[in-house]
């Protein structure tokens, strides 16, 4: 490619361009690597010190190969390239790289970041814990390029209502429908045959996140169990399981339960020209739920008039804030 025709990119290193580096390669008479550009933009991704030194030696066209892609995706082949051969990026360099790829692929894992910038895994590890403005996710897609989840209990509880729904369907199928391993998928129908619920203790416990823990506080004005353990008895109550309108209920139930312990990053997602739209459908759907619970309170007093009256004293507090 002719060299005018190329464009500087956005470079990881801090402080620009080596200029003793480029005077090396000037002075160099082998043949320099073709540098990396984004077909779009003609931008340089990789090999402006090739390119400088091309320009040096008085070249006027430099071997290139072509990337296609997002400028997001265009920055981080640039810091794996340099991490690859060159120069060393410094240490400054690869942690500013890493928090910035953090930022636009908060789906990488830890050891992928890592390995793209050539930082310890720990390192990254506490750049992701201590940045408020990288997004907090609840998988991450390795270096395999498979998707993990960082707790399984979402996975566990689809595996629940899969069963629930289909308990004819094999267990290779509603381990793959849930986006689970079939041994979890096993794990989770031997505890629901024992009467154990479908997310070990040390799981259910670590995995509510921000949201969850503001809804704890207010679950305890109601008895009876959280709505999470509340649900997976439904789930395995047949008298619901085998019909569909029960297994219609069910779905709705464990979508509304499941979903809370990711509302939290849900709602501080949405864009600002849909907040009064979204705050409508929430406030109607809100208002569905109420009804609905005043009904099944109608139901419940005239089968059992006296247990019932705690919940309806804490409907009413409720009522009253």
């Amino acid at each position: 490619m002719p060299i005018l025709t190329l464009q500087l990119g956005e470079s990881p290193r801090l402080k620009g361009e080596d200029k003793a580096h480029i005077m090396r390669l000037a002075e160099t008479e082998q043949p320099l690597p073709p540098i990396i550009v984004d077909r779009h933009t003609m931008r340089v991704i990789d090999g402006v010190h090739r390119l400088m030194a091309a320009s040096l030696r008085g070249q006027a066209t430099i071997d290139v190969e072509f990337f296609d892609g997002s400028p997001e995706d265009a920055f981080l082949l640039a810091v794996q390239s340099n991490v690859k051969h060159g120069l060393p990026l410094s240490q400054a360099d690869r942690r500013a790289a890493a928090l910035r790829i953090l930022m636009t692929h908060p789906r990488m894992s830890d050891r992928a970041i890592a390995e793209s910038t050539g930082l310890g895994t720990k390192a990254v590890a506490e750049l992701r814990r201590s940045n408020d403005a990288v997004p907090q996710l609840n998988a991450r897609i390795g270096k395999d390029g498979k998707v993990r989840p960082l707790s399984s209990r979402e996975g566990r509880l689809r595996v629940a209502a899969l069963l629930a729904e289909h308990p004819e369907a094999s267990l290779r199928h509603i381990a793959r429908v849930a986006g689970v391993s079939a041994a979890t998928a096993m794990d989770v129908r031997k505890r629901l045959e024992r009467g154990e619920e479908p997310v070990p203790p040390q799981q259910a416990a670590g995995g509510g996140g921000r949201w969850p823990k503001q809804a704890a506080a207010q679950e305890t004005d109601w008895p009876g169990p959280p709505p999470g353990l509340a649900l997976q008895k439904l789930l395995r109550d047949p008298s619901l399981r085998h019909n569909e309108k029960g297994r219609q209920l069910l779905r709705l139930l464990q979508e509304n339960v499941s979903g809370a312990s990711t509302m939290h990053d849900v709602v501080a997602a949405v864009p600002s020209h849909c907040l009064s739209l979204i705050m409508q459908v929430a406030w109607q759907n809100s208002e569905m739920w109420r009804e609905v619970a005043l009904e099944l309170e109608k139901r419940s007093k005239v089968t059992d008039p006296f247990t019932k009256q705690k919940a309806g004293d804490a409907h009413e507090r409720r009522l009253a804030q």
